[in-house]
């Protein structure tokens, strides 16, 4: 008889010091993150289909390209519209494919996938996703894509957890997020295309350069002007002092987006580290261009946000 399992596939349990994890094939998901068996990312149960993106990787673009339409190389693509309500093509093409166990150890996960060329993106990539978990700095969470192809390949990349101060409700909860400039206003946010001219963040509600209470706030925006090194957004919850950390580099992941988790009944907000903005494919900004036999990467982590004492 042939084994059952559900959507996400079987998932695989990872374990350092007082952190545990767990990881799903389908769409190599982050389906769980905890430490001391508080949550720092929204779980997923594993007969759940993952709302609202959670967990996945999106690859091999992130966000929206507006009407699946974009011209690269001469050629015109048209992919399939997967969001009617802004008809775009959202968030890549392997977040409910099921990936390939390549490795797992008690602290250590790689899962890859062979996409092939299909119409709309006919580029062939080698991908990989590995969660590393360490007892001292969390889960690290790598991403890699190689062109085995003949043509140049237009790429994005990024990650969609919904970050957790172990299920406090996002509106006790205080963000910080170190970026000057976001794409729309707070008026316009991000999911309608087209998505609106760059601005400053300081002076508007979209402005959380410090630790901002996030009652009454919805976002869900792309974020820019991020430092160049290492950035950080934590979620806490003051009631506690405790929260979740994310880690990212601003040379990999100079975009960000910020959801604050309406379709999850606000129990958690999306940061997502991400290579380019919205319809990067589009506007060319920070799109990446893979030569065939080229190979592109990027790194995040998440880690506890412990109170003192």
């Amino acid at each position: 008889m042939a084994e059952s399992r559900g959507p996400n596939g079987r998932p695989l349990e990872l374990a350092s010091g007082h952190y545990k994890a767990a990881v799903y094939p389908v769409g190599a998901a982050l389906g769980s993150l905890t430490w001391r068996n508080r949550h720092l990312v929204l779980p997923l149960a594993p007969h759940e289909i993952p709302p609202a993106y959670s967990g996945k990787v999106l690859l091999p673009w992130p966000n929206r390209i507006t009407g699946g339409r974009y011209v690269f190389g001469g050629a015109v693509h048209q992919l399939p519209v997967n969001e009617p309500e802004t008809g775009s093509a959202l968030h890549g093409l392997v977040a409910w494919q099921e990936w390939t166990v390549a490795e797992c150890t008690p602290s250590r996960a790689v899962l890859k996938y062979r996409l092939m060329g299909q119409p709309g993106y006919p580029f062939p990539l080698d991908l990989r996703a590995t969660y590393t978990l360490d007892a001292e700095g969390g889960l690290l969470l790598e991403l890699s894509a190689r062109n085995p192809g003949t043509a140049a390949a237009p790429y994005g990349a990024s990650v969609h957890p919904y970050l957790t101060a172990d299920g406090a409700s996002v509106d006790r909860c205080v963000l910080d997020v170190p970026a000057r400039r976001v794409l729309g206003g707070p008026d316009s946010p991000g999911r309608p295309l087209p998505l609106g001219e760059l601005r400053d963040t300081s002076g508007t509600p979209l402005a959380f350069h410090a630790p901002e209470a996030m009652a009454g706030r919805s976002v869900d925006h792309a974020f820019t002007g991020l430092p160049g090194g290492e950035w950080q957004v934590s979620l806490t919850d003051p009631a506690t002092g405790f929260g979740a950390l994310l880690t990212a580099d601003g040379s990999q992941s100079p975009w960000l987006q910020v959801y604050s988790g309406e379709k999850m009944a606000r129990r958690g907000v999306a940061v997502e580290p991400m290579t380019c903005p919205p319809d990067a494919f589009n506007s060319g900004e920070n799109l990446i261009t893979l030569a065939p036999g080229g190979e592109h990467r990027m790194a995040c982590r998440i880690s506890a946000v412990v109170p003192a004492g």
